[in-house]
């Protein structure tokens, strides 16, 4: 892929803010989204904060060889669920937070110490291109359901939850934003090229806005796809700083609280074994989204800066970042998508969109537009980033004999297993479908490795 902007070029400042809030828009409904799936009075806004500082901390370990943004991660959600469970409190529940963060992290850097001694090439023998490359696809393949569910859902619900605008208003909308993020990506100019993901969310959002306001004219519900609670609530605070600038609600001031309440063992030990072994699992989703990378950026990130580096910035990233946001980080497929499609692989982006979501998280109007932003215009964008990942997966196994049954298999047994969302779970500990599939992948390697080929 040739690029337009490689690792270590540095754009004008005026561009660079400009692809910041395209990283940041692509990856911020989902970042944001993590703390109100879990409750309790986590604030998004500094989950927010504590993903930028996060990245902050992933760049500086990575040397700054590594364009990808660290936001909250998913696979945790069960973990986190778990610390509020078992807490006496919400303090306490804050508490767990922070410490199984922790516990996650050190796995990172435990396994980063290893790696620095025992070098990377076991890990490429264990995971070659056959078994990489379908797991990369998959990842990309696993979302698209979201993606299309997304693209049909209107951003205003009744009192049920039930979106009010109807699937086909909300089609229309998600295409649209669709149409012209591709269309500024091909037919664009070399800026255009480059942030076709604002000018996509852009008319996505203005296409929705005025369907919403005819609907709220016309009295006709269906039109109406954009939900303006979020500035709502705002005016109710009337018109004030505060209103405008606000501190994000840190996991540690809550967290604080716990020590004057006490804190169990057994409880740190629930905490220990809801966490733990899902930052295994996260850790051959890291291998993945880093191959991934890799290919784009044609660098081998596990060898520079090396595989060590990168799992001691996303361990300590994830720890920084709980310790302000709660939510464990982890390396964005959507951040990748960003850097596949625009081909700008500048770092310095990352850096600046990482301080730009440390500045927005006190800005409430920023956060209060981005969660107005309904679920079709951002199905539209996370249909072409969602590709993007697959594709780049696939374009891994382009040198591989698909003429031998044994690749055959291997690649087989990686796609249906991904996409057919196989999953195990172990109490609260749930083993995606990613994992399963790239644990499939490396026993079925391993068992026919040795087997003759067969053209």
């Amino acid at each position: 892929m040739k690029l337009i902007y490689q690792v270590d070029d540095k754009p004008k400042t005026g561009e660079l803010i400009v692809f910041a809030i395209q990283q940041l828009l692509a990856i911020m409904a989902a970042t944001l989204v993590v703390p109100v799936i879990v409750g309790h009075g986590m604030s998004p806004a500094a989950a927010l904060f504590g993903a930028g500082v996060g990245t902050i901390v992933y760049v500086l370990f990575t040397r700054k060889k590594s364009p990808v943004f660290l936001g909250s991660s998913f696979a945790f959600l069960g973990s986190m669920a778990a610390a509020f469970a078992g807490a006496a409190s919400d303090a306490v529940g804050y508490f767990g937070l922070i410490i199984g963060a922790v516990f996650a992290g050190l796995v990172y850097v435990i396994i980063a110490l290893i790696v620095k001694f025992a070098g990377v090439d076991w890990i490429n023998k264990l995971m070659p291109a056959v078994v990489i490359g379908p797991t990369v696809a998959i990842i990309g393949l696993s979302l698209a359901g979201n993606a299309v569910g997304d693209i049909v859902k209107g951003g205003l619900a009744d009192a049920e939850g039930t979106p009010l605008a109807h699937p086909h208003i909300a089609l229309i909308c998600g295409l649209v934003t669709l149409a012209v993020t591709m269309l500024c990506s091909v037919y664009g100019k070399k800026f255009g090229k480059l942030i076709p993901f604002i000018f996509g969310i852009l008319c996505g959002y203005c296409v929705a806005l005025l369907f919403t306001i005819i609907g709220n004219v016309a009295g006709i519900d269906t039109l109406k796809v954009v939900s303006f609670e979020s500035f709502k609530a705002l005016a109710a605070d009337g018109v004030s700083i505060s209103t405008f600038v606000a501190l994000p609600g840190f996991t540690f001031l809550t967290a604080y609280g716990a020590f004057s309440e006490g804190i169990s063992g057994s409880y740190i030990l629930t905490i220990l074994v809801a966490y733990v072994p899902v930052a295994f699992v996260v850790f051959a989703e890291h291998i993945a989204d880093h191959k991934n990378i890799s290919s784009i950026i044609e660098k081998d990130l596990l060898k520079d800066p090396g595989l060590h580096r990168t799992l001691l910035g996303d361990g300590v990233g994830s720890m920084v970042g709980a310790f302000f946001g709660g939510c464990p980080n982890t390396t964005y497929g959507e951040s990748i998508g960003c850097v596949a499609i625009t081909k700008n692989a500048s770092v310095y982006s990352i850096i600046y969109a990482a301080a730009g979501a440390i500045l927005i998280s006190f800005l409430s109007p920023f956060v209060a537009f981005v969660n107005s932003i309904p679920s079709c215009v951002m199905g539209g964008v996370c249909m072409a980033l969602y590709g993007f990942i697959a594709v780049s997966g696939l374009k891994m196994v382009q040198n591989v004999d698909l003429n031998q049954n044994k690749n055959l298999f291997v690649v087989s047994v990686i796609l249906i297993a991904g996409i057919g969302g196989l999953t195990l779970n172990f109490g609260n500990v749930t083993i995606t479908s990613i994992a399963c599939a790239l644990i499939l992948g490396i026993l079925t390697n391993l068992m026919l490795k040795k087997g003759a080929d067969t053209e």
